[in-house]
């Protein structure tokens, strides 16, 4: 019986390209999403991969929404916490309500998403929880104070709780991808991204969402045990850990 993955944010960019590579490596995919109903339904149509729709900065959806894939998927064995939002400014502009919302949905979704599984994969001693953090968790980014810790923080839950579950084969690791050309990237004005992004990266271009993809399917895989607690660097050499 084919192992149950779920990717939140699943049904765009990088997590959508996730949910396809670990469907065509054999596991039984549910792809999480919070509103874009369009694309939803389209990436539903054209992989065949079920979607379900909830916000992942509130626990009582994520409770209610976990419990209805285990329900028709079966045991989730495989947890994928990609789901992220901005809400750039200069922090001495930054209001509440900008920081807040980051911080809900990038960092306070881990605890939201993995409370409800944990238990179950600690009884069946197996569990893989990957959480796609960023290169600028690592090195702190001007205008995003508030992503930056989020994503910093993602790192630290992300190595607390491997320890937690080391002994019994449930590993959790994080990924730190750099640019990567998803839509939101590539919507940049060309001359931002070729005079100041680009030259940045020592590999000369920006990555793929399959590149980020191929290493979740790598950490998800079950002989992958020996590594939890890890941080995985993808960003063309553009910071170097």
């Amino acid at each position: 019986m084919a192992r149950v993955a779920v990717v939140t944010g699943g049904t765009r960019g990088i997590g959508a390209a996730i949910a396809k590579a670990l469907k065509a490596a054999g596991y039984s995919v549910a792809a999480v999403y919070a509103g874009n109903d369009d694309a939803a339904n389209t990436f539903k149509g054209e992989t065949g991969i079920p979607v379900f729709k909830w916000d992942v900065s509130s626990y009582e959806a994520c409770a209610e929404g976990m419990k209805k894939i285990e329900t028709e998927l079966g045991p989730v064995d495989v947890l994928v916490n990609n789901a992220g939002i901005t809400r750039d400014s200069m922090f001495h502009k930054m209001d509440i309500a900008q920081w807040r919302a980051v911080l809900d949905t990038n960092l306070n979704s881990l605890f939201n998403m993995c409370r409800p599984v944990i238990e179950g994969m600690r009884e069946r001693k197996f569990g893989r929880i990957i959480s796609i953090s960023s290169i600028n968790g690592q090195k702190g980014q001007m205008g995003q104070t508030n992503y930056s810790a989020a994503k910093a923080g993602e790192i630290g839950f992300t190595k607390a709780l491997a320890q937690e579950n080391a002994r019994v084969n449930v590993t959790v690791n994080a990924i730190c991808p750099g640019y990567i050309g998803t839509e939101m990237v590539q919507a940049m004005p060309q001359e931002v991204l070729e005079k100041r992004i680009i030259p940045q990266i020592p590999a000369g271009r920006l990555g793929t969402p399959e590149e980020i993809a191929r290493c979740v399917v790598f950490l998800a895989a079950d002989d992958a045990g020996f590594i939890t607690g890890s941080t995985l660097t993808a960003n063309g050499g553009q910071y170097m850990v």
